[in-house]
């Protein structure tokens, strides 16, 4: 049996990983046998809803009794810390998004997993639905694609990273159809509820992504061609966290990662990218991945 332990309880994440695997017993095999959580309530309102039987009061606890580690803060800023005893003791990791929240320190960290053999991955659930993966497949067939946009909800004030929190399920999916070479990014506030940003990849593709504080009806993408435009609204599979934690679970068991660190990096530079215009009000470079 696969053992997992999970950092951090305050995202509704780990209640629904721990559901599918101690609960629904969707995945075979596998268990969420221990949570830390960012207070005692977050822990037990997690344990109780996952089945999760132990509560540990140091993360570090778990290592030795575990096979791999699940880090699900909603600050991206605490991950990578978070998961420094784990790689020292070699453990596998899945990184909830967003990986981290500074690229500088997202680069180091995966060369430094690369260079002690330990497998880590991270995702956005958004391009792991079902309905978008039809989606992508659909723009791959159409050719050139002149533009590109997405719509979805984005606190770019949010106190959990800014455009990091919930801008990563927009910038992820973009990335996942469009590529890691991306140029420079630019972000225009309108107000506090509404934001627009633009994304250049070196093709001279441009992808207008719309930020909508208090946005709740569902991711939307579209692509613009010759034959004119192609655009979807996100169904959520029936259980949206399965893909992900099928991913993950998998690379747990077998040590091979399923995307390449170039891949887990781009949004993050994308991010960070949107992050500094927002500041300057400039349209900012997005460096290399």
């Amino acid at each position: 049996m696969l053992k997992i332990g999970i950092v951090g309880a305050e995202n509704s994440h780990t209640a629904q990983v721990a559901k599918i695997m101690n609960v629904e017993k969707t995945i075979p095999d596998a268990s969420v046998v221990a949570v830390w959580g960012e207070t005692d309530e977050f822990a037990a309102k997690a344990a109780q809803a996952g089945q999760i039987p132990s509560i540990v009061k140091d993360p570090k606890e778990m290592i030795g009794k575990i096979d791999g580690v699940m880090v699900d803060h909603r600050h991206p800023k605490f991950h990578i810390p978070a998961m420094e005893p784990f790689l020292a003791a070699k453990v596998p990791m899945f990184i909830d998004k967003p990986l981290c929240y500074r690229l500088a320190e997202g680069k180091d960290f995966l060369a430094r997993c690369r260079k002690a053999g330990v497998p880590v991955t991270s995702m956005s659930g958004i391009a792991r639905q079902a309905s978008f993966g039809e989606f992508a497949k659909k723009v791959a067939g159409l050719g050139k694609i002149y533009a590109a946009y997405s719509v979805g909800p984005v606190d770019i004030h949010s106190q959990y990273g800014n455009i990091f929190f919930y801008g990563i399920h927009q910038v992820d999916p973009l990335v996942e159809l469009f590529g890691t070479d991306i140029a420079a990014a630019h972000l225009t506030e309108f107000d506090a509820k509404h934001a627009a940003a633009q994304i250049y990849w070196k093709n001279g593709l441009v992808a207008s992504m719309h930020c909508i504080d208090g946005w709740d009806t569902g991711f939307q993408f579209g692509v613009t061609t010759a034959n004119g435009p192609i655009t979807m609204k996100l169904v959520d599979d029936a259980n949206s966290t399965l893909p992900g934690t099928q991913i993950f679970v998998k690379m747990f068991q077998t040590g091979k990662e399923p995307f390449a660190h170039s891949r887990l990096l781009a949004p993050i530079a994308v991010l960070e990218a949107l992050e500094k215009s927002q500041a300057s009000g400039k349209i900012e470079p997005v460096e290399a991945v």
